[in-house]
């Protein structure tokens, strides 16, 4: 069967849909036409009162590249740091510890999109690069996985560099504070799962009480909802609109988007009475098919948000101070012997220590309970399977 090439680049083995109506079309035109004109007075009073309301109906496209960019203010950060990311980058191909797993991870990442499908393509190269500067740029992060999610995507609409400083801003700036998520311990991570399970709690007792039932902790399935914006989680198309909301309120976005998934499947995750099946449908169902409208989808989150507000529930909080860079970025640091030789550090932080006993924690506890359900439902007990995050 012949591959065909969708709108956003990802190759397809199945008939594509029928193209376009001509009246969509020209309706897609006028607001590009719209939203240059806006782009081009950008920091007028004019663009601030719309900006909000153009953002949520959707970036067009073909400005997407322009419209992140100055969202992230990569300019700026450019500018202030001439000449940053080609040291960045000869450093870490120099030193840094992490390019066998970053060479590893690009090799895996989006293979079926046409940028990143053949190996050593273009892409595939600045990905490594963007992903290698990165590791000694921010010498308390390195590289993680999941990271190459992340610079996957931006490197889909920016060249190199910037998406190199997008990556950077992401993770430093507070209004995203991604850092906390890849840092050891995961201390954001635990932070969101807690205030996911609040909202849960709050909102939607019955599927909280499902979950729990079938020891379904929010970590078997919300991973990639908070480390990478819901990538490989919901239709790539409804993907980018989340992140087109997200690079302009932060935060906020993720947790009433992750409540906005839920409530509008909820239905049909009560009636599934496996936790694999459940686990399956959210991670695998929903990205292949979401079942609405990418339009409806902004609207159900533009009204979580409103719900999420009025309850005080919107925002986890400003990220604490080990959730932030505690070392100057962009200051090369030699790494150290254990590095070296792929060894992670041991002596973590009493903070650290709870933070990663508390993942720990929420894993065993939900296959424990697991456990006890199955045993309570049979007359035998048999080995369960190990749970994995």
């Amino acid at each position: 069967m012949d591959m065909l090439l969708g709108i956003y680049g990802f190759i397809h083995d199945e008939r594509l849909p029928q193209r376009t109506a001509p009246q969509k079309v020209n309706i897609e035109v006028e607001r590009e036409k719209k939203w240059v004109k806006m782009l081009a007075h950008w920091d007028t009073p004019e663009t601030k009162q719309k900006l909000h309301r153009r953002i949520y109906k959707g970036i067009p496209n073909s400005l997407r590249i322009n419209t992140w960019c100055k969202l992230l203010q990569v300019n700026r950060i450019k500018f202030e740091n001439p000449g940053k990311y080609q040291d960045m980058l000869k450093l870490g191909k120099l030193w840094s510890t992490d390019v066998r797993q970053i060479d590893s991870d690009v090799n895996r990442q989006f293979r079926e999109h046409q940028f990143y499908r053949e190996r050593y393509s273009e892409k595939q190269c600045a990905l490594f690069n963007v992903l290698c500067a990165y590791s000694i740029y921010n010498s308390e992060v390195g590289y993680c996985q999941g990271m190459s999610g992340l610079a996957g995507v931006l490197l889909m609409y920016m060249d190199e560099e910037d998406a190199f400083w997008a990556l950077a801003i992401l993770l430093s700036d507070k209004r995203y504070a991604m850092h906390g998520l890849f840092i050891e311990g995961f201390p954001k991570l635990t932070r969101f799962l807690e205030h996911h399970d609040k909202i849960l709690t709050k909102f939607m007792p019955k599927l909280k009480h499902h979950f729990d039932k079938f020891g379904l902790d929010a970590i078997l399935y919300s991973l990639k909802w908070f480390f990478v914006c819901f990538v490989e989680r919901v239709p790539f198309s409804l993907c980018l609109r989340v992140w087109d909301i997200y690079l302009l309120d932060g935060e906020r976005v993720i947790t009433a988007m992750a409540y906005t998934i839920l409530k509008l499947h909820k239905k049909a995750i009560m009636k599934l009475n496996d936790m694999d099946l459940i686990v399956n449908y959210i991670q695998v169902k929903l990205h292949k098919d979401f079942g609405y409208d990418d339009d409806i989808v902004i609207y159900h989150l533009e009204k979580s948000m409103e719900e999420l507000r009025r309850a005080k529930l919107d925002y986890p909080g400003p990220p604490p101070p080990n959730e932030l860079p505690q070392r100057m970025l962009g200051v090369f640091v030699e790494p150290d012997k254990k590095s070296k030789i792929g060894q992670r550090a041991e002596n973590f932080s009493e903070t650290e220590k709870q933070t990663r006993a508390n993942v720990i924690l929420r894993r065993e506890k939900a296959a424990l309970e697991l456990q006890e359900l199955r045993v309570s439902q049979s007359d035998t007990v048999s080995v369960l399977p190990p749970v994995v995050v």
